[in-house]
């Protein structure tokens, strides 16, 4: 399966309301009838904040939602976009949207999402790998040894991995440079709230893990999201 994330900045000029009004309601359901479509979401941004990371920010990327379409696999997702329906999502971009930057992503269900009976919140993060670090070695530490000690987290409702395998900007069916989309993973944490949260990095495990980061990520860019299901 594949997760198609869009990395989506709003228009300028636009409020934070109505980039979310058009999104959900022009945007949405255009890109509902994208054939091969399995699943879609969008995750809003409400908080940008680096909330109990001490890592490196990407000070050049700030965004307002994640888009995220599931496919059966990377066929699927680029014959989604190569038909008649996908023409008029890009026109309706035009409106609400300044930049769209696209990875294809394997997912890793480290923890899987188990809410429970309470309440949940979702925090994403972007990440980018140390200059000179191949993905080969970027995989094999995020994959394995992070994997591992998140594991170990107190408090983690969910812990999902997305790995880019491929990046779009500009066309959404050839392939961009990795200087063009320089993204090499996307992180999906559930939490019960934000005193949770807030415990959770304030423990020691996640002191140890943040050391580890060091070893292998140059930039740690989290948003705290509000998350709708389209399809």
């Amino acid at each position: 399966m594949i997760a198609r994330f869009g990395l989506l900045t709003r228009k300028a000029g636009l409020s934070e309301a109505a980039f979310d009004h058009h999104w959900q309601h022009s945007h949405g359901p255009i890109a509902a009838r994208f054939p091969g479509l399995l699943a879609y979401w969008q995750h809003r941004v409400v908080d940008r904040g680096q909330f109990g990371i001490t890592h490196a920010r990407d000070r050049a990327s700030a965004l307002d939602g994640f888009s995220e379409l599931h496919f059966a696999d990377m066929a699927s997702m680029l014959a989604a976009v190569r038909a008649p329906v996908f023409a008029p999502s890009l026109v309706d971009e035009r409106d609400f949207l300044e930049d769209v930057r696209i990875v294809a992503c394997e997912k890793h269900v480290v923890i899987p999402f188990a809410p429970g009976d309470g309440p949940a919140i979702k925090r994403m993060t972007v990440l980018t790998r140390l200059p000179g670090l191949s993905p080969e070695d970027f995989r094999r530490e995020w994959l394995t040894t992070h994997a591992d000690w998140v594991r170990k987290w107190p408090g983690v409702l969910g812990y999902h991995q997305n790995l880019v395998v491929d990046r779009y900007h500009g066309s959404r069916t050839e392939s961009a440079a990795y200087d063009a989309v320089p993204v090499d993973g996307i992180v999906e944490f559930w939490f019960r709230d934000r005193a949770a949260a807030a415990a959770t990095y304030a423990s020691d495990v996640v002191a140890r893990t943040q050391e580890h980061a060091t070893r292998f990520l140059d930039t740690i860019t989290p948003y705290f999201v509000e998350t709708r299901r389209i399809v």
